[in-house]
């Protein structure tokens, strides 16, 4: 076991997880009370670190963020860009998720209550955005309130204009205290995902192998769409290059990501493939390091696609609302979470959380996170790709 990557002991997991439910169909009970209690203190503890992840990693990030003032339009450029493919990408995904959600389906959860709650007006939704109490959003983890919290600390540390101080230092000690505490409990996903799964599959049998296969289809799907479409279209509007040639030519880049499912790990051969097709080293020194720890396309469609597949199978339709927190909830905390371990399953549940979906419903994707996350990271370093590609035509311009 020591010598297995975790995405390997968490489909050992899930495999095992599935044989035993089916070997427990007729005694779900004995599942219920003596597996999944497990399973739930793995929740509550993935629960308990999501909101310290979003606050100091966003503080922690914007405070690092005070050097792209170093080089002025070129990090305006990037960030705006990565925000809106982003937000293009999530769009994608619910979009997908929606498409598919009546082929979804509905697993018997009489174990967990839910009731939907009222879909609150337009201007209350913003209204709520932003917090009146210091410690309410935290207790409640009202996650675009954590996000707005952490972007105004974020920035008044950067105001007060004293470098090195001990807020900067405090907020960059706490952040790598939670990180690695995220690590930890990320090494106990193999026995939650188990004793999460084992109960379910034990109360519902076959539909949970062929609602795998059902999501899968259209997180890749939206994967495809996103790259061939969004990213060929801004290459060809901002005349770049020829989409062809860019996918020719980015194509190493693409099979070591979905092969290493790495964003970090492709860094060099990325860079190397951008300067090959044209891309400038100043631009392409800045932009892909910071497209590795912020640029999150690929997680953004993951976490469309399957938060409305756990509501497809709890029997819930998500209205417009919210559908539209979760985009906007996906869309700002990708630069918080980007370079957490896990950070799929870190930020789905921050989603699952933001509109009040049951978090219970990760174990359903967390077994074969591994497949989504070698599609994602496609999705992610050819977004980077594009974004070197485009800013530096930009700036020749």
């Amino acid at each position: 076991m020591k010598n297995m990557s975790l995405a390997t002991q968490i489909f050992i997991a899930l495999i095992l997880a599935i044989a035993s439910g089916f070997l427990l169909q007729g005694n779900a009970a004995i599942a219920n009370e003596y597996i999944k209690p497990f399973g739930t203190i793995f929740l509550n503890l993935l629960k308990f670190i999501v909101v310290p992840i979003v606050l100091f990693s966003i503080m922690s990030g914007i405070i690092t963020l005070k050097d792209i003032r170093k080089v002025g339009v070129i990090g305006a450029k990037t960030v705006i860009y990565y925000l809106a493919t982003t937000f293009f990408a999530i769009a994608i995904g619910i979009a997908g998720g929606w498409l598919f959600h009546d082929i979804f389906p509905v697993l018997s959860t009489s174990d967990i209550a839910y009731q939907a709650k009222a879909t609150p007006s337009f201007m209350s939704v913003i209204v709520n955005i932003f917090p009146s109490n210091f410690l309410a959003p935290i207790s409640s983890a009202s996650m675009l309130q954590v996000i707005v919290m952490a972007l105004l600390m974020g920035f008044s540390i950067i105001l007060v204009g004293k470098e090195d101080s001990p807020a900067e230092r405090i907020i960059h000690s706490f952040n790598e205290v939670f990180m690695k505490c995220m690590e930890l409990i990320l090494k106990l996903s193999p026995y939650g995902v188990f004793c999460l799964l084992c109960p379910v599959v034990a109360v519902n049998g076959p539909a949970v192998i062929g609602s795998l296969a059902m999501v899968l289809l259209a997180a890749y799907l939206c994967y495809a769409a996103h790259m061939f479409i969004v990213y060929s279209l801004i290459l060809r509007i901002f005349g770049v290059m020829n989409p062809l040639d860019f996918f020719r030519g980015h194509m190493p880049a693409m099979i070591f990501s979905f092969s290493s499912a790495s964003s970090v790990g492709t860094l060099p051969i990325n860079m190397s493939g951008c300067r090959r097709m044209g891309a400038s080293k100043e631009v392409t020194s800045f932009v892909l390091p910071l497209g590795a720890t912020i640029n999150m396309d690929g997680t953004a469609i993951y976490q469309g696609v399957c938060a409305i597949f756990i509501a497809s199978c709890y029997g819930i339709d998500l209205s417009l609302g919210q559908m539209a927190t979760i985009a906007a909830t996906a869309t700002l905390a990708s630069i918080g979470t980007a370079g957490v371990p896990g950070a799929g399953m870190v930020m789905l549940a921050m989603v699952l959380l933001s509109v009040g979906l049951p978090v219970d419903g990760i174990a359903l994707v967390a077994g074969v996170d591994r497949i989504f996350d070698m599609g994602r990271t496609v999705v992610n370093i050819t977004g980077d790709a594009v974004c070197a590609l485009l800013v530096s035509k930009s700036e020749r311009r």
